[in-house]
């Protein structure tokens, strides 16, 4: 050991031992325990990304269908438009409501990402209301 300073405090020198040592595994101790946490909330993030797209794609697909049937399409063609904007594994609900029309998407959405597919299914549903066109007739049923 060697003294240095005023105080006469000894220091240590050279590899092994000492406080420097013990930091460093308490930091690898620490990063293993972080690490995963982070990953688990990556996918989490992930997933809620994932949510906003097919909600969104619901939205769409809603709109499409009551706009198809305003304009007094037959039943298979106000499917067809929704579906193609749809999630899969959509279904779709078109009804008559008066003078406008009112179209329901929904689905259940899952995943197989790690963590995060053991989260039960969320059910989504967007709705969309349009006005009938004159003259449209009874389309969409």
């Amino acid at each position: 050991m060697r003294m240095s300073g005023s105080r006469g405090v000894p220091q240590r020198r050279g590899r092994g031992g000492g406080a420097r040592s013990a930091g460093r595994g308490m930091v690898t101790a620490e990063a293993a325990l972080v690490i995963p946490v982070l990953v688990a909330l990556a996918a989490a993030l992930a997933w809620v990304v994932a949510l906003g797209v097919v909600q969104v794609r619901l939205v769409d697909a809603a709109r499409e269908a009551a706009r198809v049937a305003a304009r007094g399409e037959a039943a298979a063609e106000v499917q067809r438009a929704a579906l193609s904007a749809a999630p899969d594994g959509a279904t779709v609900r078109v009804q008559r409501n008066g003078d406008s029309w009112v179209a329901e998407v929904s689905v259940e959405v899952g995943t197989d990402l790690p963590l995060v597919g053991l989260l039960p299914a969320v059910g989504m549903s967007a709705r969309s209301v349009s006005a009938a066109e004159p003259g449209s007739g009874s389309g969409g049923q």
